[in-house]
Formats: C-alpha cells, structure tokens, sequence
C-alpha cells in the first residue's frame, strides 16, 4: 500500500516518471530516494515518513522554513504530504564535507568557518516558536548515543558504570554552563552531515 500512496504523491506532484533511486537513510525511520526526471534530468528526494512508525514531518518543514527565514539554506519543499510523512524535497547534491575534504583537504579551514558563522548566525537568532525546550536532561538523555552506538562499535562491550559516569559527567557540565540557553540546536552537526 506505502508504494502506491507514494507513486500517487509523485503523479500528482508531476514526478510520476522519475527514475528513483535509494538515498542513504539517516538514524530514524524514514527513507530517502532521489529522483531524477528522464526527459530533463531535473532531480529532487522524496522523504518518506510513515506516521504509524512514529516519524512526523511537520518539524522537517517549520525548521526548513525559520532556517530560510533567517538567511540560512535549507531544502525548497517542492511538495508535501504532511499527514501520510511524504516529502519532495529540493536535492542539495552530494558534496560533503566530508568528501569534499577526501579530494581537497586545503578546503578544511574554508568549510569549518563557514560551518561555525552558522552556528553563530543561530546564536544571535531568536528561536522559533513552539519548539520543546532543549534542558540539560534531555541533552544528557540524546548524547548517550556516543555510548550506545560510538563506544559499542570500538569496544565489544561498554560497562554500565562508564554510561554511568559519562551521563553523571555530562549532566553537571550542562546543568552548569547550558542550563538557561534559549537558542536552536542543531545536533549531529559534523562532516558527514553538512553539504
């Protein structure tokens, strides 16, 4: 059923006739296909976000929207089906950092500044409303994946004490010096993500 909801997103959207092909997902459950028309070769990504697994694609458009609001790049959403998590969305290509610096490591300084003038264009930006507020615990609770997925791949097993100690840690550096910020996060910002 998925599929046939999906080509009937693309037909109406006039992309009915793209060649797709799959994108590498991310750490969640949506999937991405890049789409390219035969005739004009034009591209674009469908995201796919099924609902009943959880996904919702209404915080995907209002960032887009604040992000291109303030100056800053985000995809054009060329269609959108929020309620079935189906996105066209513009294709911003494949030029990762870090591929980019791969083939041109002269390029490093370049592409850091330009990721940390971001950073601090989203620190003098009021945020956007409506969003839940990033609290010391919560960021304590999300950076456990460095122990779940990052020190499990490099070590067979990781002791409950050493999450322990890391979550204990982590939670009294923030507590002290992010407790009251009122800024938008941008999390898993690094050379694998930023194009």
């Amino acid at each position: 059923m998925r599929r046939s909801e999906i080509d009937s997103f693309l037909g109406t959207a006039g992309w009915g006739d793209a060649e797709m092909t799959p994108l590498a997902g991310d750490a969640s459950r949506r999937r991405y296909f890049r789409l390219a028309l035969p005739d004009t070769g034009e591209r674009a990504v469908l995201m796919d976000a099924p609902p009943d697994s959880g996904e919702d694609v209404i915080p995907f458009l209002k960032i887009a929207h604040y992000l291109r609001s303030i100056g800053l790049s985000a995809p054009d959403i060329l269609a959108s089906l929020p309620d079935r998590g189906l996105l066209l969305i513009q294709d911003l290509g494949d030029a990762l950092f870090a591929r980019v610096l791969d083939s041109r490591p002269e390029m490093e300084t370049k592409l850091y500044n330009a990721a940390s003038d971001v950073l601090v264009h989203l620190h003098q930006s009021p945020p956007p409303a409506g969003l839940a507020t990033y609290t010391p615990d919560l960021m304590t609770e999300q950076s456990l994946l460095i122990v779940d997925w990052y020190l499990h791949a490099l070590s067979e097993s990781v002791s409950e004490g050493c999450k322990t100690d890391f979550t204990n840690c982590l939670q009294r550096a923030l507590t002290k010096h992010a407790s009251d910020t009122d800024e938008l996060i941008q999390r898993d910002y690094h050379s694998e993500n930023l194009l």
